[in-house]
């Protein structure tokens, strides 16, 4: 049908909306378009710190995956009212509302003025258009703490702020040994995607071309027990040892069946260079091969928990899992694999 027709079509329907109707499409056209240029969660969670529940999310690259405590969050970490008065969350002269009394200013340094804007962003389960919250980078939560607890120390504080002092040295308190954005990535599950990424690099530069879309299989337990079994903390993001862990990543992928990548490659049609025209993996069947490589995980990771040592679960892997290193003697068409038949 002619542009003009649907034009008119949606002229007409315009028209039938109420004016309370038409305005509300207006804001929610108007908040999907702001949203858009808005940083948006990844990741979120509840971080626990004693008896507080302190909301806080990871946000997107693009937005240098800041760790935040949402508002809400951030007020109720340090004493104050969760829901903001007035105005209370915006800032005033540099400065939010729980850090504008005067008695405070002796303790505030300028950095920590400048690092006190809200942050708004999009919420990972936040809904569309009308999705939005408010919140503050982690790092200023300890700041803020210590503000209080200085005045405090100090002599300083008003009686109406002793609380919020008590407040912040409960949580300096909790904060020992631990930094306020490792106990967001924890709580937010952020941790586990930084790993999970890290790994994904290594398994694309170390790992057969033929066996990285399976591989892929391989949750993150399988490589906690890998470094946990070698005595390694578990940075796969940092580690020396990238080249090992993807030659262990080949190696149980070899134990699914007898001479697996042996047989792909020699059937597999290639050019006039040598080259394979195919990629190896599309004759992997999916009824067969992912709940076999499944359950072949399963057991291996009971192996894991089972050991203490690599040499160890090296020893009980060999026994229950062995390497096959002759070419399968099953025919493929209809079993594990499918491959190509000969021309």
């Amino acid at each position: 049908m002619p542009d003009d027709y649907h034009s008119r079509g949606g002229k007409a329907r315009a028209q039938r909306l109420s004016a309370e109707e038409r305005s509300a499409i207006a804001r929610r056209a108007a908040l999907a378009r702001h949203n858009k240029d808005l940083p948006k969660a990844i990741a979120e969670g509840v971080l626990m710190i004693g008896d507080t529940r302190i909301s806080c999310a990871v946000l997107d690259e693009a937005h240098g995956n800041v760790r935040v405590l949402t508002q809400e969050g951030f007020l109720t970490a340090i004493g104050r009212a969760p829901k903001a008065k007035g105005g209370e969350g915006a800032t005033v002269d540099g400065k939010p509302a729980f850090l504008r009394a005067a008695n405070l200013s002796p303790f505030i340094s300028k950095d920590l003025e400048e690092s006190t804007t809200p942050i708004e962003f999009v919420p990972l389960r936040g809904s569309g258009y009308q999705g939005r919250a408010f919140g503050y980078k982690a790092s200023l939560l300890p700041d803020v703490c210590w503000v209080y607890q200085d005045a405090m120390v100090a002599g300083k504080l008003l009686p109406s702020q002793k609380h919020i002092g008590e407040a912040a040295r409960t949580f300096l308190k909790a904060l020992t040994n631990h930094a306020i954005e490792d106990l967001v990535d924890l709580a937010t599950g952020y941790e586990d995607m930084r790993k999970r990424a890290a790994i994904n690099k290594i398994i694309e530069k170390y790992v057969e071309e033929a066996a990285r879309p399976w591989v892929l299989m391989f949750d993150l337990d399988f490589y906690r027990h890998i470094f946990r079994l070698n005595g390694w903390e578990f940075k796969p993001e940092s580690t020396a040892r990238p080249g090992v862990v993807g030659r262990w990543t080949n190696d149980i992928y070899d134990r699914l069946a007898p001479g697996v990548r042996r047989e792909l490659h020699r059937r597999v049609r290639r050019n006039e260079a040598g080259r394979p025209t195919q990629k190896l993996t599309q004759y992997l069947t999916p009824e067969e091969g992912k709940p076999r490589l499944k359950e072949l995980l399963e057991g291996v990771k009971l192996l894991m928990r089972m050991s203490k040592t690599w040499p160890e679960f090296q020893a009980r892997l060999d026994e229950f899992y062995p390497r096959h290193d002759e070419p399968p003697m099953l025919p493929f068409e209809g079993g594990l694999y499918r491959l190509p038949k000969p021309d």
